[in-house]
């Protein structure tokens, strides 16, 4: 039984620091065991049976706790009486007590066992990844924080969980997030099943606060498009008298609060990914081949058109964005505004779906290597593309049906009917080329390697003067002359500050244009086939983010146009809504990682 143990030795230094593409020796591994696999003869076949059951027993246990909150926040929704909001947070804040105490054992015991992380997954918890943790996760804090203040004004009206369960959630993010950050790379070691059951209770614990928040989201939505109703439905939760009072601090904590509850959503589910991947990597261990030698950066060259592309598109998204919000705001949305923003759309996703096109051409033509090693971030990345992308997929499907149901020809409903067959087609190609993308070995950038120093060879710039020989001389000169010569010493002074000054501005031209010809050369030097994926991917890029922007900032027509609903009834529609819009949301964000990891690997 001892080569399945590890010595208790405290290791060295050396062992810390041993890179990931060294094979640890057998000894430090620790082979996972399971009761009901304890005669298997074979040590390897015990240990991957044991990380089998390991995975379904965690798996159950996210289950559970999924289904049980779910029929608390269900319960909510319907019958209020009963089960209130305040039950439901308590119900969420007991699971982050629990969520935070495993994360401060992981941190402070787990990982700094002897031999805990001997490998780290390379592919996992890239840097776009992290910052959108910290970036949705700041204002997911902030968010907590107009929430504490909204309470505190209208505490006489308000339950002191209110107050309670933003602090603790507050705390839970920020645990969370330098988790996610330090540790979102770990294969760990050691105590494998209670790490994955910590795992899966992290993740059903954010995707019950994804829940919640949808449904909160939903609810600001209703108030916005049928405020009468709303107060009909909700009359028994709050009294009368717990309303806002005209003060500028009680207007911003509420204006605040709703802009930014999408941020909560899309911090939940990011985690969630992240999370993933780590309870996929538990125990597992990656071979020296299977760690790529050179990870290629994110190098801004080689792209013009692509920007420029996209940068238009995002200035004109901008503003259609800003009309839109302010015509579709007041009591009486305009049609013009609806045909407006629908325009914006049918003439943008057209060009987002040749693009891809082209780009999954260009990669047939293309001679690199699929990778098949075996990688759960890229394996996670396509089951969310594919996933999310149901969502607008959905809904565009709905509203086709009610479209050519009632009356198609009418200018409004053939413009939405054209946003909604586009919209599928371009959610179905760009996922197309963004998995074939991923799929891809990156590219070797072999003229930019073989010829480093020509890029320079264009200019080279005279070198100046120096400026201790001009100071030292001017010194030397300065004693030489009578005090009778002081005038003619100023200006002579003068006129070699002005030299000076000649010299760095020649200077400082020569350097801009010895970049610029920099620039040109490795875009020249590019083949045509990675030129245009890259610029195919950077106005990808650009487009996904004014189409995250503008549903995520309030901008929802499916629901304030008022075709569909009528067709299908509000409370049908709505609960369409409900499911696709959130996803769609996520779908956008969730591409340009992708299509950033396209460019990249370019």
């Amino acid at each position: 039984m001892s080569d399945n143990r590890v010595s208790r030795q405290k290791p060295c230094h050396h062992c810390k620091s041993r890179s990931a593409s060294t094979p640890p020796d057998t000894s430090t591994i620790h082979y996972e065991k399971f009761w009901l696999y304890r005669h298997c003869s074979s040590v390897q076949q015990r240990d991957r049976q044991a990380q089998k059951a390991g995975q379904l027993f965690s798996g159950l246990l996210a289950m559970n706790v999924v289904f049980l909150g779910s029929a608390f926040i269900s319960s909510m929704i319907f019958n209020h009486v009963a089960i209130t909001l305040a039950d439901v947070w308590i119900l969420l804040s007991i699971l982050k007590v629990l969520c935070l105490c495993w994360i401060i054992y992981y941190l402070l015991g787990t990982s700094r066992q002897p031999h805990a992380v001997l490998y780290r997954d390379s592919h996992a918890g890239p840097i776009w990844i992290r910052g959108s943790v910290l970036l949705f996760g700041s204002f997911s804090i902030l968010l907590n924080v107009f929430q504490i203040g909204y309470s505190a004004i209208l505490i006489q009206c308000k339950s002191g969980v209110e107050i309670v369960f933003p602090t603790i959630e507050i705390l839970f993010i920020c645990t969370q997030a330098f988790f996610l950050w330090h540790h979102s790379k770990d294969c760990i070691q050691v105590q494998h099943n209670f790490t994955r059951c910590g795992l899966m209770l992290t993740i059903a614990t954010n995707l019950l606060l994804w829940l919640l928040a949808v449904t909160n989201d939903t609810i600001h939505m209703e108030i916005e498009s049928q405020l009468r109703e709303v107060e009909q439905r909700f009359a028994g939760n709050e009294t009368a008298s717990c309303t806002c009072p005209n003060t500028t601090i009680c207007k911003i904590f509420q204006k605040g609060y709703i802009l930014l509850y999408p941020f909560n959503t899309e911090f939940c589910l990011v985690c969630c990914s992240v999370l993933y991947v780590m309870w996929k990597n538990v125990g597992r261990r990656i071979s020296h081949h299977h760690v790529p030698h050179s990870k290629p950066k994110f190098k801004l060259q080689g792209v013009v058109f692509g920007p420029l592309l996209g940068a238009t598109a995002v200035i004109i998204g901008i503003c259609v964005f800003m009309m839109y919000q302010i015509q579709a705001t007041g009591s009486a949305p305009d049609r013009q505004v609806f045909v407006m923003y629908y325009s914006y759309y049918i003439a943008l996703l057209p060009l987002m779906s040749v693009g891809a096109v082209i780009g999954t051409i260009i990669h047939a033509l293309e001679k690199r290597e699929l990778d098949t090693l075996k990688n759960p971030t890229r394996s996670l990345d396509v089951i969310l593309l594919m996933g999310a992308a149901l969502g607008q997929i959905g809904m565009s499907y709905f509203s086709i049906v009610a479209l050519v149901a009632t009356d198609p020809r009418d200018l409004l409903n053939s413009l939405i009917l054209s946003y909604s067959v586009l919209l599928i087609f371009q959610n179905i190609t760009q996922n197309v080329f963004i998995i074939d993308g991923l799929h891809r070995q990156p590219s070797v950038a072999a003229a930019e390697t073989r010829h480093p120093e020509h890029a320079g060879q264009h200019a080279v710039p005279s070198e100046p003067p120096h400026e201790e020989d001009t100071m030292t001389s001017s010194q030397r000169r300065h004693t030489e002359v009578s005090p009778g010569k002081e005038e003619e010493m100023k200006e002579q002074q003068n006129h070699e500050a002005y030299n000076q000054r000649r010299v760095s501005m020649l200077e400082l031209g020569q350097e801009i244009r010895k970049a610029s010809l920099s620039y040109i050369h490795s875009y020249s030097h590019l083949s045509w086939k990675r030129r245009a994926l890259r610029e195919i991917s950077f106005f990808l890029v650009l487009c996904n983010i004014i189409l995250w922007v503008m549903p995520t900032f309030g901008a929802h027509p499916v629901f304030e146009n008022g075709l569909e609903k009528s067709f299908y009834g509000y409370s049908t529609w709505f609960a369409i809504v409900n499911f696709g819009l959130p996803l769609g949301v996520f779908y956008r964000m969730h591409s340009v990682g992708g299509l950033l990891e396209v460019y990249i690997t370019a």
